[in-house]
C-alpha cells in the first residue's frame, strides 16, 4: 500500500516520500481502517515518539499523522465495540505508524462511530484539535460561563475550534494571531482580536486563561495577564514563567472516545465548524508540512475517495 515515510530525522521536510510499504497487521483490540482523510501536525518530526516505539528502539520508516477518518476493513482478536464497514474517526497512537496511509491499525478504543452526514474530510479536522481545545481550556483551564479566555493562534486548528467552545459556554473571547487571521477570528465570533505583530500584549488586560498554541515569548509574557485564580494552559512545552498567583499547565492530548462522539454531534447540529483550510492529495502530502504552507484552520490530506 501507499504511505507517506520518513526514515532521516535530520533531513526534515525533504525526508519525507510517498512509498510502497506493507499492509498493517492489527494487534488484539486493534482495527484496520480503510483512511478516507487524515491529518497531521507539522512539528511531529521533531516528536521523539516519530522515531521510537515505546521502548525506545527505532522504528523508522514511520509514517506522521495521528488524525484520521476512514472505514473499518478489518477487526484484530477480541476487538469489541466496531464492526467491518463501520465509519470512524479518531487518533493514532504517537509510537505507531500513522494516519498518512492508505491503511493504518488504530486502537479500537482510539475512534468514535462516525455519523453518515459527517464528511470524512471534516471529522479528519476534529480529533486532535477538537480533543486539544477541549481538554486544554475545560479539563484543564477550568473555564466557565463569563471568564475571559485570551487563545493565542485563534484562527489555526486547535485555536478555532477553542473560539466556539468558549463561546458555547458563554465565556468572553479575546483571539490573537497575524494580521491575515484577523478576518477569520472575527468571523468565529471573538470579541476582541489581538494582532501579535502590530498590538500590545498587555493591552488585553486581564484575564482569567490563556489558552496558548504559540509558546515561546508570546507565551512568556502572557504569564503576567492572568488575574489570581486563574490559569495559563499550554499544548507547546512545559510552562516556565508561571502566572504570580495562578496555575501553569502543560499537557498532551488524550484519545477519548465519549468526548469524539460528543465533538461530532456538535458538528451535526451546527455548533461547531472546524476550518478546513486546504485538502491535498497523499502525494501532496510531504509539501503539505513545509513551513511556507499555513493557512487558516487544518490542512487535510484526503487519502481514499468514498
Amino acid at each position: 500500500m501507499q504511505a507517506i515515510t520518513v526514515r532521516d530525522r535530520t533531513a526534515g521536510v525533504d525526508g519525507l516520500s510517498l512509498t510502497e510499504i506493507p499492509y498493517p497487521r492489527a494487534a488484539e483490540n486493534d482495527v484496520i481502517v480503510r483512511v478516507h482523510a487524515a491529518g497531521f501536525t507539522r512539528g511531529e518530526l521533531d516528536w521523539p515518539a516519530t522515531w521510537s516505539d515505546r521502548a525506545g528502539r527505532d522504528r523508522t520508516p514511520s509514517v506522521p499523522g495521528h488524525e484520521l477518518s476512514g472505514v473499518v476493513v478489518e477487526l484484530g482478536f477480541g476487538t469489541t465495540g466496531l464492526t467491518v464497514g463501520q465509519r470512524v474517526f479518531g487518533v493514532s497512537d504517537w509510537t505507531r505508524n500513522g494516519s498518512l496511509a492508505e491503511d493504518v491499525a488504530v486502537e479500537a478504543r482510539n475512534l468514535a462511530p462516525l455519523p453518515a452526514d459527517v464528511d470524512h474530510t471534516v471529522a479528519a479536522a476534529l480529533p486532535i484539535s477538537g480533543l486539544t481545545a477541549w481538554q486544554g481550556m475545560f479539563d484543564h483551564g477550568r473555564l466557565a460561563a463569563g471568564q475571559t479566555v485570551l487563545i493565542h493562534g485563534a484562527a489555526g486548528g486547535v485555536g478555532s475550534i477553542a473560539v466556539q467552545l468558549a463561546r458555547e459556554v458563554g465565556a468572553r473571547v479575546i483571539g490573537s494571531g497575524r494580521a491575515a487571521d484577523r478576518e477569520t477570528a472575527l468571523g468565529l465570533g471573538v470579541d476582541a482580536f489581538l494582532d501579535l505583530q502590530a498590538d500590545q500584549l498587555d493591552d488585553v488586560g486581564e484575564v482569567d486563561m490563556v489558552f496558548d498554541v504559540i509558546g515561546g515569548d508570546i507565551r512568556d509574557r502572557s504569564a503576567g495577564l492572568v488575574r489570581a485564580g486563574g490559569a495559563l494552559v499550554s499544548i507547546v512545552s512545559p510552562v516556565e514563567v508561571r502566572p504570580d498567583d495562578g496555575r501553569a499547565i502543560f499537557f498532551v492530548v488524550e484519545p477519548d472516545r465519549g468526548r469524539l462522539a460528543d465533538l461530532a454531534q456538535r458538528v451535526r447540529d451546527g455548533r461547531l465548524k472546524p476550518i478546513v483550510g486546504a485538502v491535498r492529495t497523499l502525494p501532496e502530502a510531504p509539501a503539505a508540512f513545509a513551513p511556507d504552507r499555513r493557512t487558516p484552520g487544518k490542512t487535510i490530506i484526503r487519502v481514499t475517495e468514498d
